[in-house]
């Protein structure tokens, strides 16, 4: 009789997500995605990178970000990243990103990109550097997810219209030069949490808010955790009860808490009925100090092994290298650059 062969694997998706090294994460940042770039390494296969190119649309001073980027990967290998069966390196470590980026932005109509809002939010914000790499910001992302034909990318609500024109620059590439790109989807995490800001808890945490009592850093202290949860904003009826509309502080310390301790709503409110808000600001402060503490210690012993660090980032950007320079020799061939033997 025949052998009969066992059913080969089905090839795990691809996922493609970055971060920029614009100092140190928040808690919002750690719950909403770095947490779970470690718990999607399980069923994905991974490529996580530190977007250094994306950073440069904001003036930053050079040996800073050089550090930033250091410890940023250092931190993304505390969190659980692990670079022996993922690949984390740095977006410019690949010059293909770029290389691509210019083949995709011919491709591109000014329209679509002079409706991004995300142009307009930081054009505002920064009135002072309008430049062109600001405005071209979504291709270069584009050509990052493209690059390494990711099936999904993990995306916030700020992140979707960039996703979208993603696909459509693909969709387009594809009409013309016929089938070369996958079209990516968003990827929307079920353990994901959507984490605002303790001083005013109708915008999202940001690091970039004056007051810095409204963000937790990732390698805060739990002196200086518990003090920044005390002074968070609530209410004045002091019901522990969860209602995103009416009781936006006291929801966003519900939502921290529970995903920290995987409790439901319902529970947290039967946990802390009749206790007050004192009582439930330490609990979050100190569940969230307790969870972070081990982040902050492996952290501290990677900043201490910076030859470990660099050689992590060196044979990630190699990895990458060797997927994404296939899609651009591939690109250019289909537009009708003259490539070279040898």
């Amino acid at each position: 009789m025949p052998e009969t062969q066992a059913n080969p694997t089905p090839a795990r998706k691809r996922i493609l997500s970055g971060i920029q090294p614009t100092g140190t994460p928040t808690l919002g940042n750690y719950l909403g995605a770095l947490r779970n770039w470690a718990l999607l390494q399980d069923s994905y296969d991974c490529l996580y990178m530190v977007a250094d190119l994306h950073a440069l649309t904001v003036r930053e001073e050079p040996a800073a970000l050089r550090r930033h980027t250091r410890e940023l990967a250092a931190l993304l290998l505390a969190v659980g990243i692990d670079p022996n069966e993922h690949v984390l390196f740095v977006q410019s470590h690949v010059p293909a990103h770029t290389e691509l980026s210019w083949i995709l932005a011919c491709n591109t109509q000014f329209g679509e990109l002079s409706r991004m809002t995300q142009f307009k939010d930081k054009s505002a914000k920064h009135p002072d550097n309008v430049n062109a790499g600001l405005f071209t910001y979504p291709v270069l992302m584009a050509a990052d997810i493209l690059i390494y034909n990711a099936d999904l990318v993990p995306v916030g609500q700020d992140q979707t219209q960039h996703l979208e024109i993603a696909r459509d620059i693909a969709g387009r590439f594809n009409g013309v030069y016929g089938p070369t790109f996958t079209l990516p989807e968003g990827y929307v995490p079920k353990a994901g949490a959507k984490i605002m800001s303790l001083g005013e808890p109708t915008k999202k945490m940001s690091k970039s808010d004056p007051n810095v009592n409204s963000f937790i850093l990732m390698t805060d202290d739990k002196d200086t955790i518990v003090r920044k949860f005390k002074r968070a904003v609530t209410d004045s009826d002091g019901v522990v009860r969860f209602d995103a509309a009416e009781k936006t502080g006291v929801s966003n310390l519900m939502t921290i808490y529970a995903a920290f301790t995987g409790r439901s709503m319902q529970e947290i409110e039967a946990e802390f009925a009749g206790r007050g808000y004192g009582d439930f600001k330490l609990a979050v402060a100190e569940t969230t100090a307790d969870a972070l503490a081990p982040v902050q210690a492996e952290y501290a012993r990677l900043l201490g092994d910076k030859a470990y660090v660099d050689g992590v980032l060196k044979d990630g950007a190699a990895r990458a290298a060797r997927l994404a320079g296939r899609t651009v020799r591939k690109v250019y061939r289909k537009v009708g650059l003259l490539q070279l033997e040898g």
